[in-house]
């Protein structure tokens, strides 16, 4: 049995943060008006080189049943995977819960607990994929002791793959009969962050390594989440991750907020030009920056999953980019009223929205269909392994669906 865990992670900063029918089929999502011609951006013109399943995955944090959102609730005729956040974990390598009553015991769905909640939405969707995630934010820099020590990596391996066993076990026994199938493998999920030096990049590795020795790669998929700053990502060699893990969750977000000296895109793409940008050179973060890193490093395109908001940062005290963070937060794309997506500006060549609220948020950052529809045919171009979203709750429905603008963009 995982232990009960002794304290509260905050779902902020779990995935980086700082706090805080044919004719459908190419239809443009809300807010597009079509692919701009753009030839600096020609992805957007162009077709992928080849057509096959891209990864539309989401995020699931276990402590939305409080706020009614379930597995039940999630986008599945949209979605391939689902990201179960989180399982915490000790310095020793022990796991234990984050929140046990979440997780095992609240009814929900009709189930005793979010993850037999899951179980069951997988039952009634086979193709769908289901992944622990282990750590996030708050809770990974346990990983930088663990990983230090042999026996504690050892310990981590052995209670990851048990973990996998009770869960299928208590309730997920379908399972069972097509654990060795391609169509269900269990998924785990390596949350550390990011490794700060290279000893640590070196551990990270051996972590790894550990892992994919305890599961065997015919039944189990690894999967690590990393940011874009190639300050983090030159401490790990990735061209032995590759050889390690299934995906790359890249976040490709948080690239302003109150830790900004002025506030810019949340999650643009590319990065703008400017003297804004020359002044401030963190405004010029940007996703293809961390994208081109790893691919340079030997790491497979297919890999590599894009990372996408379903939530925006504000700037009470901004007209737009460029002003003070004072008083920044975060809002769930779902709680955002649909004028300011309707009536977002978006900056063709950022990849990269926003709207200014004249009311208590000021300028708000974040992605709205259209940019998401871009960012898909982008990694589609580049041959990625798709697209996922923190979180997939945190998505609006209809029209307005991130999730639905992004798979797509990847189809398209």
């Amino acid at each position: 049995m995982v232990p009960r865990s002794q304290s509260w992670f905050c779902p902020c900063s779990c995935m980086g943060g700082s706090s805080d029918s044919e004719q459908e089929h190419h239809q443009l999502p809300p807010n597009t008006g079509g692919p701009p011609a753009d030839t600096s951006n020609d992805y957007q013109m162009r077709p992928p080189a080849t057509a096959r399943t891209h990864m539309n995955g989401v995020y699931y944090p276990s402590w939305l049943v409080y706020k009614n959102k379930t597995p039940a609730t999630l986008d599945v005729d949209n979605i391939t995977h689902v990201f179960y956040a989180f399982v915490g974990v000790n310095e020793d390598g022990s796991l234990r819960w984050v929140d046990e009553h979440a997780d095992l015991v609240k009814d929900v769905d009709g189930e005793k607990g979010a993850l037999a909640a899951l179980a069951k939405l997988k039952r009634q969707n086979p193709r769908l994929k289901t992944i622990v995630s282990i750590g996030g934010g708050a809770d990974s820099k346990q990983f930088c002791a663990l990983a230090a020590s042999r026996h504690a990596r050892e310990t981590f391996a052995r209670q990851v793959r048990g973990f996998c066993d009770r869960h299928e076990l208590d309730g997920v026994d379908s399972m069972v009969s097509v654990l060795l199938s391609l169509d269900f493998a269990y998924f785990i999920l390596v949350d550390w962050e990011h490794p700060k030096d290279a000893e640590e990049g070196r551990n990270y590795v051996k972590l790894l390594q550990e892992c994919r020795n305890a599961l065997p790669e015919n039944d189990y998929f690894l999967t690590t989440a990393l940011p874009v700053g190639q300050y983090i990502l030159k401490h790990i060699d990735l061209h032995a991750v590759s050889r390690l893990v299934n995906y790359i969750n890249l976040m490709a977000y948080d690239f302003t907020g109150s830790w900004s000296q002025v506030c810019g895109h949340h999650a643009q793409l590319h990065s703008p030009g400017g003297s804004l940008q020359s002044s401030h050179p963190d405004l010029k973060i940007c996703a293809t920056d961390g994208v081109e890193y790893v691919l340079s490093r030997g790491f497979p395109s297919r890999k590599l999953v894009l990372g996408i908001p379903a939530y925006g940062r504000y700037f009470p005290r901004a007209g737009g980019p460029g002003y003070s963070t004072e008083g920044a937060g975060e809002i769930d794309y779902c709680e955002m009223p649909d004028d300011w997506v309707e009536n977002a500006v978006v900056d063709e060549a950022a990849v990269a929205a926003w709207y200014v609220d004249n009311g208590e948020k000021g300028y708000i950052t974040f992605d709205v269909p259209r940019t998401v529809y871009m960012k898909g045919r982008y990694a589609a171009h580049k041959s990625l392994g798709g697209l996922f979203y923190w979180t997939g709750t945190g998505d609006k429905a209809g029209e307005l669906s991130l999730v639905v603008a992004g798979r797509r963009g990847l189809d398209s």
